[in-house]
Formats: C-alpha cells, structure tokens, sequence
C-alpha cells in the first residue's frame, strides 16, 4: 500500500540514508508506484514514500510560500466546503490536483491535523524550529507501524519496511499471532512481529533534533459520543443533508472513478445522489464461476437504471490457476493481516484498476448505520494448535470483550475498522484508491448523534435512497429487501434462505453434514447453492482445484515442524478435507497464512519480490541542507 517510511534518528547522514533506501525499497510493489526521499540531517528527518502516479499525493514534498514548512503526506484529504471555498478565494483551492493547500492548512491552524478529513499520515517538518510532526488519520485507517530501537525512531506505511532494516523485529508475537486465530486479526496497537507496533488512531507526535519529545492524541471518540441525541425525524433531516452536500468531494479530482456496485444499500445510496451523467461513471461488480450472483443481478440493474455501463469482473479459472502466487502476495502485500481468503480481492481490484484507478466504494456503511459487528472470537477447531497458543487464544478473547466495553459506534469505527477491516483495504489500496463517503467526518460525527433506535432498522438508508432517486428505491436488494406485498415477502424469505444456505455449504458446513454430502457428492449438490451470493467457493476450491497447494503447503515438514501445531492432527486435518468428508476450511485458511508469514517474513525476512521490469529510479529530491553534489540513488 503507498505510504511513508523514515526514521528519525542521530546517527550519521550516510549511515541512516542507506537503511531509507531500503525501506523504500521494500514498500516499492508496482510499476504505476512513484518515490522519492527527502533529507534534512540537522533535524535527523529522513523519509520517503511509496504514491501511485498521478494520485492525490502525487508531487511530494509539499513547502510553504517562506520554505520554512516541508510536508510529507500520503492518502487522501476531503476538505469541508467553507474551507475549499477559502483557499479558492485566496487562489489556493483544493482541486484535487494536487495537495499544496495542506501545508498552508498546518502553518495556519494550530490544531493540525485534528480539522482534516479522509484517511492519511504525514510527517510535518518545521525547518525554523527544527522539528518533526509524525501523524495519522483519526480513525488509524491509514496504518504507520513504529519501531523504537536505541537513538532512532522507525515509522513505515508497512512493517516490512521496517523488517528489513530491523532484523531482531523478525520474531513473533505469539500473543498476537493467538489473536489472529481466535480473531481473524490483531488486536488493540500489537503487530505480528515483537517490537513492532501501531501508531494509535489521531495521533500527533512530535520531534525535536532526532529525538521524541511528545505523544500527543488529536482527537478523542468521547468528543462525538457526548453529543446530545437527535429524535428520529431531525436525525433523518440532518444525516441526509450532510451525506449529499458532502458527497461531491468524493467525486472530485482529475483521475478516473469507478464504482463497485453491490446489490446492497450503501453503494445504491451513493448512486442515488451522484447524479453523473450518462455513460460518465464506469460500474463494475465482482462475480464468480458458477452463475451471476444477486450482487451482479442486482447491480446491474442499478447502473441501468443509472445510465451508467457495467461489467462483471469474474473470479475464476484464471486466478485460481494462479492463486498460489496470489496467496503469497496477500500475505505480503497486507504484512500477514490479509488472510488467504482476501486473495480473490487482490486480483479483482487489479482488474478494477484497469477500470478506473480510483474505487468508489460503500465500505464502512453498514457497520456506521447499523454498528454492525463483522468479527468475533471463534475457537479453533481440529485441535491443530498446541496449549500454548491456545492459551493466547483464551486471552484474545478476554482482550476482544474488553474492547467493547465502549459505545457501540466507537467499536465499529475507531477499533474494528482499523483492526479488522485494515488487511483486506492494505491489498485493495495497494491497487487502487479507495473511497467511501461513509468514513466522513462530519457524518460519522452526525451518526453518533442517531436514536438508539436507528441502528435496529434500515429504513433510514431506504429513505434516503428514495429521496434521491425514487426508482433505484424501487430496485429490491441482493436479499430482496424493499419487494412489495405478498410476494416480495416470499422473495425474501428465498433470498435469505439461499444466503444462509450458502454460507452454511461454503464455509459453516458442521461436519456431520459434510459426511453426507461427500456420500452423496456425484450429484454435486453445490449446483444448487454455490453462486447465488458470494463469488469465492474455498471449501469446495481447498478440496478439489486447490488441494494439492493445500497438500504440498501443510503437510511440508517446515510447516509441521511450527513449535505451536499439533503436526498430527494438522495431517489428519487436510487429509480430511481434500478427501471430502471433513469441512476444515476456516482452519486451512489460517494455517496457510501462518505458514506464509513465517516463509516471507520471519524465516530470513521480507524477501517477495514481483516488480516487473521499466520502473523508474528512486528519486532523492534536492535540499537546501544537501551537498548540491549529493548523488541520486537508483536501483
């Protein structure tokens, strides 16, 4: 994923620019991927970055009209509309072709960062007083891992970065590792690799000549959960004004947009009120190889009645003829947090970058609207993991209940979001842009302000599709939600009993049923299920397509030979699932993921490399404080 990397140090210039380089290096995955470095050895300031031409962040560093202020900063910025029309009026509007306005934002607010919006880190040098601001987004969605080792003081977009200058960070963190199985994800500000951990959502630390000299916390969820709740019309009236005044910004700058339709709500409600005229806002909708599900059904309809053109992006032969690359690039590209699961989205959002290299998405809607929860502890099963490690997994779930002893909201959007939701966004961003309207500030700021009772119903997000566009209201969703009378009840019921169906088929299968359902296997039962909502089918995929890479993965001696397995239950495992009359597909994905992260980072460090050939050098940008004979590295 683009991002920063640097260390703020007081060790010699030649010393800590060589380990800058290879941090930059190791965060370099694609060709369409620019970087740079810049330098300042009085400050101990050295950072570089990783942006996708032409992106909002193209064109680091940014200075100010004096050059006493550096910014470096990587994501994207959506400024409220009276501030846009500010800098407008003072020929410095945010056009979103570039983001020079940000580095006059820091000289003249003194909270900075706390009044941006979007999801980003940076790193603010200020050159008079001779010091360094490192800083995230609020919600901590635009990750920055840290390091602190003796003198020196590591931050990188991706741990890998700093792996591979830090080589005693090659280690796991057994307790982290507990709550990824229990989990599916690592908990709280812990990474997977000891020493190595997360710089907290909102926050603002400060440097001083190569030296930390605060921790400052910009914004606190408190802040929006005291805010007096609004009855049920006034919270309607005022979350429907500020989600179609805003959404414009998220429509603005020079590149390409394209949208991902689902057959859901949240994407609906953003067609709804972008009003693009005809033929202007390419849709697109992930599918699979068995039948079109109700996504591409539904969405299809939704870009029609649109005027807007749409395609369907298939998961099929062709990944997974290549899926055990793309599984190592998962576990890669994410720094372990993707599971192998997430490998059918890394090559669906590579064919959406032939599309459009920004991805409008409704990511994030339903866990804001509804506080929906989308993980939660689960005990392992097939006894594959030795007592040790469970016993981290009993922590994790201890750990997890902590976490929610807090309002619903703040879970959903300040912990589950940047924990759980971080790995697959690592693989989409490392792709495309990713946008959702659904993480603006001033909304999420509105929703914590919603009835109790909002939360229990959707009916608020049907309002206010029909509000904007009374036909796309009309079009019943993926679980044919919003059919009428008799019969759309009836559809519904169908719908949710294939969904459930599906899931139970694919994933949930108890294992007595997956005893018959191999009995009775020649006739393929699955035709009746698979398809029909999802587009990745790995239980069937592990025992048939994928299972030798299964075999030769898990039954690898250095695979059985993890000091935390259970070697002969994990053969007894895979044998009982490629066989068929065993469903262990949760287990697989987490073993393999496990497996991979040992492989490509702990066992001799980051060493996946897949950058083809004509990509441009690294650039060390020119400084006043520089010899003007300093060279240019290249690789």
């Amino acid at each position: 994923m683009p991002g920063i990397v640097g260390l703020i140090t007081k060790k010699p210039q030649e010393e800590a620019k060589a380990e800058l380089l290879r941090m930059v290096e190791a965060i370099r995955h694609e060709p369409f991927y620019r970087t740079g470095i810049w330098i300042d050895e009085r400050i101990g300031a050295y950072v570089g970055w990783t942006v996708r031409e032409n992106s909002f962040s193209d064109g680091m560093p940014l200075h100010s009209e004096r050059g006493d202020t550096v910014l470096i900063f990587s994501g994207e910025e959506f400024p409220d509309p009276a501030v846009a029309e500010r800098l407008k009026c003072r020929g410095n509007s945010p056009d979103r072709s570039g983001v020079s306005y940000l580095v006059q934002i820091s000289e003249e607010d003194p909270a900075f960062p706390a009044n941006l919006n979007g999801q980003f880190h940076g790193l603010l040098i200020d050159l008079k007083r001779k010091t360094a601001l490192l800083f995230n987004d609020r919600y901590g969605v635009h990750r920055l891992y840290y390091c602190e080792a003796g003198d020196t003081f590591y931050f990188a977009a991706e741990a890998k970065a700093i792996l591979q200058v830090q080589p005693e960070s090659r280690t796991a963190d057994y307790r982290a590792i507990g709550e990824f199985v229990a989990c599916g994800c690592v908990l709280q500000n812990r990474t997977l690799f000891r020493g190595v951990e997360l710089l907290p959502p909102a926050s603002a630390w400060a440097f001083r000549r190569g030296s930390i000299e605060s921790k400052r916390e910009y914004f606190k969820p408190q802040q929006w959960e005291a805010q007096a709740p609004l009855d049920p019309e006034s919270y309607y009236e005022e979350m429907k004004a500020v989600f179609s005044r805003n959404l414009p910004r998220y429509f603005s700058g020079n590149e390409k947009i394209g949208i991902s339709l689902t057959g859901g709500l949240d994407t609906r409600a953003i067609m709804a009120w972008h009003s693009a005229p005809p033929g202007s806002l390419p849709c697109y909708t992930f599918g699979g190889m068995y039948r079109d599900c109700r996504d591409v059904r539904v969405a299809r309809r939704v870009a029609k009645a649109c005027g807007q053109a749409h395609q369907v992006i298939a998961v099929g032969k062709e990944f997974l003829d290549s899926f055990p690359d793309y599984a190592e690039r998962t576990v890669y590209l994410s720094d372990g947090c993707a599971s192998v699961s997430r490998a059918p989205d890394l090559y669906a959002n590579e064919q959406g970058r032939e599309i459009a290299p920004v991805r409008m998405t409704g990511l994030f809607g339903d866990e804001l609207l509804r506080h929906n929860r989308t993980f939660k502890v689960v005990q392992p099963r097939a006894n594959v993991f030795g007592d040790t490690l469970m016993a981290h997994v009993s922590e994790a779930a201890i750990t997890y209940n902590e976490a929610l002893k807090t309002h619903p909201l703040s879970f959903c959007v300040f912990r589950q979001t940047p924990w759980n939701h971080y790995g697959s966004m690592a693989l989409e961003r490392s792709q495309v842009a990713m946008r959702t309207p659904f993480l603006d500030n001033d909304l999420v700021r509105t929703v914590f302000r919603a009835p109790v009772s909002a939360a229990a119903t959707n009916q608020y997000r049907l309002r206010l599709i029909a509000d904007g566009n009374p036909s796309l209201r009309r079009i019943a969703t993926d679980r044919a939600m919003g059919s009428p009378g008799f019969a759309g009840a009836v559809s519904q019921i169908l719908q949710e009993f294939t969904f459930k169906a599906e899931y139970a088929y694919d994933y949930g299968m108890p294992q007595w049923i997956a005893r018959i359902d191999h009995l009775l296997s020649g006739l393929h039962l699955e035709r009746l299920f698979l398809g029909r909502h999802k587009f990745y089918h790995f239980r069937t995929w592990y025992r048939r397509q994928l299972a030798e890479y299964v075999r030769q993965m898990l039954l690898d001696p250095r695979t059985l030979s993890r000091p935390y397995l259970n070697a002969k239950n994990v053969e007894a495992m895979v044998h009982g699932h490629t066989a068929g009359p065993c469903n262990y597909t949760t287990q697989i994905h987490q073993l393999l993921t496990l497996e991979l992260i040992h492989r490509l980072f702990l066992d001799s460090g980051p060493t996946y490399r897949r950058l083809p050939s004509g990509t441009e050098c690294l650039q060390v940008l020119p400084h006043p404080y520089l010899p003007s004979s300093s060279p240019v590295s290249s690789y």
